[in-house]
């Protein structure tokens, strides 16, 4: 069976890094800080629970960059309100990078 091609709209994996987890760790956690949600502004915020190194999450291609290298932008769809940017991102096994779903 031939290898699947990247392109946009194509739903992968995505094994988030440890700095990944960082920044939407403290994005979520400066939005519960600012009480804006206990105010009920309709400020849209971050929330949804921790994530950590390795944590794997659906993601669609947005962008395909160098189809020899596979490198892809995608939007990381999180556990909770908010989604990862992921640029440049390989194909690979690795946390920061994206894989083909497994097929069962």
């Amino acid at each position: 069976m031939p290898q699947p091609q990247p392109s946009i709209g194509r739903i992968v994996h995505y094994k988030v890094t440890a700095q990944d987890a960082e920044q939407i760790n403290r994005c979520r956690k400066d939005f519960h800080e600012s009480r804006s949600a206990d105010q009920r502004t309709g400020f849209a915020g971050h929330v949804g629970n921790r994530v950590e190194e390795g944590d794997v999450f659906p993601a669609m291609i947005v962008r395909v960059w160098h189809e020899s290298t596979v490198t892809v932008n995608a939007q990381v769809f999180l556990d909770g309100t908010d989604v990862l940017w992921a640029t440049s991102r390989a194909e690979g096994t690795e946390p920061g990078t994206w894989a083909w779903p497994e097929r069962v």
